[in-house]
């Protein structure tokens, strides 16, 4: 029988005691508000990509004390009954500087040592790279970290890794989700188990800063015969965008001798919730370095570093000819790749190294491969994917050196099995001066792999969905195009069609065209070559309300490239999502 939203809300305040939130339902049923009492009990917040992410709310829909210890009681449960030796080795817990990410942090802490089991607590707001490096540091069962990476101010987030140190992927996901629904009653909100102190709860940071430090380090460190020098002119402006990436970022760079060549944006140094200088704390979004090209304008330095809130995310801008080029995420992954493809010890065999990119970002990296002939391997859209894909290479004796997706993300495995700006900055700023030596800067070494293995250019953007509902109904009319998909797109025809809804592909190897990377019915995906050298994904996003086009055309010019893509993007406009007539809203 289903529940009346008054007793969704009589059982909200039940089991909810926090005063902020316990107000929130109240004032809301004095207000006699059902709608808005409906949007935030009625279903819970989802446990997917790697965890929990939302707005900070009251209500069993969003980011708040309840959901954050409910999360808890059920991951607690779950690792109880799949992982050995739980209560000893123990869970890391991190947090960024976000509103109420310490509370929630103690509150996750709680939890845990009310099942008896061990916390590595970092004391202080941190990066998101040092909970899964000090998931395997320490050999801890998980890790969580409370983040909300670049998500506006009003949004916070509860990410998972497990005992290997990456993101949990599926089973554990929907696992962990049906453990909370057994769980929902909180055993304890008292936090002073971390105020005061605890046997089962120890400061971790000490523990870990150096090694994930000398980790950054070894990472940057080059094969004999190939020495470079940091020469003095290398100079750049840094900027953790309000968050927790400063501390780190000085301290690495301190390691590599480079702190004095740093300048930061003073207005964005310290770690501010409200994020007061960006309209929106990603440095991928137009305007978010403003403030980083005028700090580098004043004292004439060409190059710009920047890290989201959380410092997983890097972003790169170059000084070229007068005007700021912000590289793009893809562009600055085919540089690191390149790079290290480069650096690679000539005493082990090429074909043992492998890369990785998932399906969503640049076709550049393959075409390095193919032409080097080392292993490339395509992953579904995520870090909990390029982490577990590559960690499963490993385990097949590849030496995976790198990974990347172009949201500004890039993996230095041998660091960690996740985006992690602070080691990828270091490689940079190690290529940067590589590349130096050869009379060139990061945007003339772009243009000379594009000369050597074609321009590669792309036209993603974004839809605004007004719900799930419509999504959904938009893809289900696209794949009604045609039987068993649309032959054709505008002027070209579609020579492959990936379906990772459905889970088909019809250049599959498998009789029943089945594709080789996984399903999700939950999710909706399509990804399609066409002739011209294109090739577009289609996805919903799965912590936004967003449908995202990736498209991307190669060419043996950038401009022939670019007018490919965009011709693309106005025919899957046009043809397919029908922003007009859906609801939709184009970014």
């Amino acid at each position: 029988m289903t529940k009346s939203i008054k007793e969704l809300a009589e059982e909200w305040l039940q089991l909810d005691q926090d005063k902020s939130t316990t107000d929130e339902i109240f004032r809301l049923l004095h207000d006699r508000d059902y709608e808005e009492l409906e949007r935030r009990l009625r279903t819970r917040i989802a446990f997917g990509t790697a965890g929990l992410r939302g707005p900070m709310k009251a209500g069993f829909a969003c980011m708040n004390s309840l959901t954050v210890i409910q999360a808890t009681q059920g991951l607690a449960a779950y690792l109880l009954e799949n992982e050995p030796n739980v209560k000893h080795r123990g869970v890391v817990i991190g947090r960024d500087a976000r509103h109420n990410s310490e509370k929630f942090a103690k509150l996750a802490a709680a939890a845990f040592v009310a099942k008896g089991i061990r916390v590595w607590w970092y004391e202080i707001p941190t990066l998101t790279p040092l909970v899964p490096f000090g998931v395997q540091e320490l050999k801890a069962a998980a890790g969580i970290m409370i983040t909300a990476s670049h998500n506006p101010p009003q949004d916070n987030g509860y990410k998972v890794y497990w005992s290997n140190g990456c993101q949990i992927i599926p089973p554990r996901d929907s696992g962990i989700a049906a453990a909370i629904l057994q769980n929902l009653k909180p055993v304890t909100w008292d936090t002073s188990v971390v105020d005061n102190g605890h046997l089962l709860i120890e400061g971790a940071l000490d523990l870990v800063k150096d090694h994930y430090l000398n980790a950054v380090k070894a990472a940057t460190k080059l094969p004999e015969g190939i020495s470079i020098s940091f020469k003095p002119d290398l100079k750049f402006v840094y900027t953790p965008m309000h968050g927790v990436g400063l501390r780190a970022m000085k301290r690495a760079l301190e390691r590599l001798g480079l702190s004095d060549r740093m300048t930061v944006v003073p207005e964005q140094a310290e770690p501010n919730p409200d994020f007061p200088t960006v309209k929106f704390p990603n440095p991928e979004e137009k305007g978010a370095l403003d403030l980083a090209m005028k700090t580098a304008d004043e004292s004439s330095i060409p190059l710009i570093l920047a890290s989201d809130p959380d410092a997983d995310r890097l972003a790169v801008a170059e000084k070229v000819e007068g005007k700021w080029h912000q590289f793009s995420g893809n562009q600055v992954g085919i540089l690191l790749a390149s790079y290290i493809f480069e650096t690679y010890p000539e005493s082990k065999p090429r074909e043992q190294m492998a890369m990785l990119a998932s399906t969503v970002s640049s076709r550049m990296l393959h075409a390095l491969a193919t032409k080097e002939g080392f292993h490339f391997t395509e992953t579904l859209t995520g870090f909990k994917w390029l982490g577990n894909v590559a960690l499963r290479l490993e385990g097949l004796e590849y030496d995976v050196v790198f990974a990347y997706e172009e949201a500004l993300g890039y993996m230095i495995p041998s660091v960690c099995h996740d985006k992690d700006s602070v080691s990828s900055a270091a490689v940079f700023l190690t290529a940067v001066s590589y590349w130096a030596q050869q009379g060139m800067t990061p945007y003339a070494r772009l243009q000379k792999l594009y000369q050597e293995i074609g321009y590669f250019e792309d036209a993603n953007t974004y839809l605004t969905s007004p719900s799930p509902i419509i999504t959904d109904k938009v893809f289900a009319h696209i794949r009604g195009l045609g039987d068993p998909y649309p032959a054709t797109l505008g002027r070209r025809n579609i020579l492959r069609w990936r379906d990772l809804t459905v889970g088909y592909d019809s250049k599959s190897a498998y009789p029943d065209h089945a594709p080789d990377l996984p399903v999700d019915k939950n999710s909706q995906m399509i990804t399609c070559d066409l002739d011209g050298s294109v090739r577009f994904t289609v996805r919903g996003s799965g912590t936004e309300p967003k449908i995202k086009l990736y498209i991307e055309c190669s060419a043996s010019s950038r401009e022939a490239a670019k007018a490919g893509a965009n011709e693309v993007l106005q025919d899957l406009l046009k043809e397919w999502f029908k922003p007009e007539e859906n609801g939709l809203k184009l970014a």
